[in-house]
């Protein structure tokens, strides 16, 4: 029993002293890693970074939205919402384009006036093809489809330009109209006013059956020519006076005998027929063998 006690004391005093047992030598790169390392590291950074930079822009976008509609304890400050649709700006309100909903109303207070102001801009409200600007010196309406103005109390139409249904007419106060081309089977004006027109270049008036002016008197101021084209004929009925102040003339033969210039007379027949006679020689008259007036002329 002594030589087995020993022989166990020295068994345990050597697996005590022998730090080695049990162990194996292996390659610690073979081993399974634990966590985020390599490339899913760094997607995990690009990650978190991301969240970050979005987190900035979300707390900007709420400040700028704090600041500008001005939410509070109470609610918004600067607007309302209502269950029927109606936004309602309280104070004045700094914007660039609307896009209102499709027909939508834009409008005031009852006993308020709606204010919209433009720093240096025009003012444009535009539906579709329809355009309202409103500048500094003017205000222009352009529409294909035609516009028509009424008044909303008593729905009378003040002003349309749907020809086919309403006649058009000038509204109260409005004396000019400016247009680039109209296409119209009557232009009159009231019996107690005159009809002007007036063009800064070249005025054509055409008409596919034919051109009637009529009037008490009618008078042509142009700085240019006249002229009148017909397929038929030009029939002038009444007394026809044609101001000689501004006609080219020459006292003397110097520039008859000029080669450059052709000089023509202007001749009626009876029954007011206009003709020229080109002008070869001093006091010519309209007594030339080809006249179209026959023998009275």
């Amino acid at each position: 029993m002594r030589e087995k006690a020993v022989e166990r004391r020295n068994v345990n005093k050597e697996h005590n002293s022998n730090f080695k047992a049990g162990y194996i030598p292996i390659d610690e790169d073979r081993l399974h890693k634990t966590g985020l390392r390599g490339r899913k590291g760094n997607l995990a950074i690009c990650v978190i970074v991301l969240l970050f930079i979005l987190a900035v822009i979300n707390l900007i976008i709420t400040l700028v939205i704090w600041a500008v509609i001005r939410i509070g304890p109470n609610g918004c400050d600067s607007m309302e919402f209502h269950e029927s649709g109606l936004l309602r700006f309280k104070q004045v309100s700094d914007m660039g384009v609307i896009h209102p909903l499709y027909k939508s109303t834009v409008g005031g207070r009852r006993n308020e006036n709606l204010v919209i102001t433009g720093n240096n801009q025009p003012i444009v409200f535009q539906q579709g093809t329809t355009k309202l600007s409103v500048e500094k010196n003017k205000t222009s309406i352009t529409s294909d489809i035609g516009m028509q103005f009424f008044d909303p109390r008593t729905q009378n139409i003040l002003f349309s330009t749907d020809y086919e249904t309403h006649e058009f007419h000038l509204p109260s106060g409005v004396k000019s109209l400016n247009v680039q081309k109209a296409s119209t089977e009557r232009i009159t004006s009231n019996a107690t006013s005159d009809l002007n027109i007036k063009v800064d270049g070249r005025a054509i008036v055409r008409g596919n059956e034919g051109v009637f002016i009529m009037g008490k008197t009618i008078e042509f101021h142009v700085g240019g020519n006249v002229e009148l084209k017909a397929e038929h004929s030009i029939i002038l009925n009444g007394s026809v006076m044609v101001s000689t102040s501004r006609l080219p003339s020459s006292s003397f033969g110097d520039q008859l005998n000029n080669g450059d210039w052709v000089r023509y007379k202007l001749c009626m027949c009876a029954d007011g027929t206009l003709f020229k006679v080109q002008v070869t020689g001093q006091n010519m008259g309209c007594q030339i063998s080809d006249n179209p007036c026959g023998n009275t002329h």
